[in-house]
């Protein structure tokens, strides 16, 4: 099992306002890098684009305890099955965040991907902060 955790971010907000600005999926456009995305569409259960120069990513939303962790997993869209958690703990109105990013990839893939999607996971916690920070 592969396992890619991003950078924790403090986020000066509740948990609570964290998370359900993640639990609605129109959102996550706004975490992504800019101009490295395409093809982007979502409800407000699931997304899925293109990243530049990779595959298209499918998300849905896959239940979670809310406010401190939120579960995401890849769709059919996606190139292999994943999931996504994302932890949130709160101490006097600041929240602390981080994703997990956890699949079965053979060895080939995973040093192809391990890199990309570490940067990709700390641009999106880099995002959770500037937005609500």
């Amino acid at each position: 099992m592969t396992k890619i955790e991003s950078k924790e971010v403090e986020i000066s907000k509740p948990a609570q306002e964290l998370y359900t600005f993640l639990q609605d999926m129109n959102n996550f456009e706004q975490l992504l890098p800019e101009g490295r995305i395409s093809e982007w569409t979502s409800d407000r259960t699931s997304c899925s684009f293109k990243v530049q120069g990779a595959a298209t990513i499918g998300l849905q939303l896959d239940g979670g305890t809310p406010p401190g962790h939120l579960k995401l997993k890849a769709t059919e869209r996606s190139p292999f099955p994943f999931t996504l958690d994302v932890f949130m703990s709160e101490t006097g109105g600041v929240t602390k965040a981080k994703q997990e990013f956890n699949a079965d990839l053979n060895p080939f893939i995973k040093m192809m991907v391990e890199k990309p999607l570490k940067n990709l996971f700390d641009h999106i916690a880099d995002r959770m902060k500037a937005i609500h920070g």
